[in-house]
């Protein structure tokens, strides 16, 4: 009875084949933000999170300072004093990550705007810069917009 053993460009092709089945699996993954794990459906979406609420009770209050998203010295291109926020947002890509708009209407894990004000998958600073940050009241108003479809009301 012969013995068989493996030749190194077997034991080799099969490292390979395991690597790379490894990085195929995995792949789908890697554009992923970190979440917390689900434990059960998602939270209802407040039916009063309006673009007008999120003006008024966000962006004029914490962001649209002078120097910060005013109309002067407007950081990072983007203005979100009222009467030019909604259209410096929905649908305009982040200067900060070309290819994240700053709102994806419905999806605010791939709306940049949301990931700064959380403070996940960004670059830079976590906004408003140095806080005091969004309360969470704030943040969930932001994400149940987005979630509506970030309407122009």
């Amino acid at each position: 009875m012969s013995e068989h053993r493996p030749t190194a460009v077997a034991v080799a092709a099969t490292a390979c084949g395991s690597v790379a089945l490894a990085l195929l699996l995995s792949c789908g993954k890697l554009g992923e933000l970190p979440t917390a794990p689900s434990s059960g459906p998602p939270d209802p979406i407040d039916p009063t999170a309006t673009f007008s609420r999120v003006q008024n009770e966000v962006f004029t209050v914490n962001c649209a300072a002078i120097g910060c998203h005013g109309r002067l010295g407007a950081q990072e291109q983007l203005t979100l004093a009222a009467g030019s926020a909604y259209a410096d947002i929905v649908g305009k890509p982040s200067v900060e990550s070309p290819s994240t708009a700053r709102v994806q209407p419905l999806d605010p894990t791939n709306s940049y705007l949301y990931r700064k004000i959380t403070g996940t998958g960004i670059t830079g600073d976590r906004m408003p810069q140095g806080g005091p940050f969004l309360t969470p009241d704030m943040e969930k108003l932001v994400r149940d917009w987005i979630r509506r479809g970030a309407p122009n009301d």
